[in-house]
C-alpha cells in the first residue's frame, strides 16, 4: 500500500525500483538491500543479473507463458528471454523424457 501510494504521488516519474520520493534508486544501493535481504534470509548472496536468469529459469519451469516471463523481464524480444535468460532445469528435461517415454509405449501397446 505504501509503495502504491509512492508510485501515484510519483506520476510519470515512477521507476520500477525507486527510492521513497519515487525517483531512481542508484545501483548501488540497490544492489547492498538486495545482498542486505539475502543474508537476512539465510541465501547466498548472487549477483543480481544472475537474479533475472534464475527468475526467468524458475518461471519457465513452473509453466509460465513465455511471453509473460518475457513482460515481467522488461525484454523487447521474446528470445532474448527464451534464448538467453531461461536455462534448463534437470527435473523439465526429465519430465519432457518421461512425457516422451509415455507416448512411445501407448505407440507400441
Amino acid at each position: 500500500m505504501r509503495q502504491a501510494a509512492m508510485r501515484d504521488k510519483a506520476g510519470d516519474q515512477w521507476d520500477v525500483f525507486t527510492a521513497r520520493t519515487g525517483r531512481p534508486i542508484e545501483p548501488r544501493k540497490l544492489y547492498r538491500s538486495f545482498t542486505r535481504v539475502a543474508k537476512d534470509a539465510d541465501l547466498r548472496v548472487i549477483r543480481l543479473h544472475d537474479a533475472r536468469h534464475g527468475c526467468a529459469t524458475l518461471l519457465t519451469a513452473a509453466g509460465v507463458a513465455p511471453r509473460v516471463v518475457m513482460e515481467i523481464l522488461g525484454h523487447s524480444q521474446i528470445a532474448v528471454t527464451m534464448n538467453i535468460y531461461t536455462h534448463v532445469v534437470q527435473d523439465t528435461q526429465r519430465e519432457a523424457v518421461s512425457h516422451l517415454d509415455r507416448m512411445l509405449k501407448r505407440r507400441r501397446s
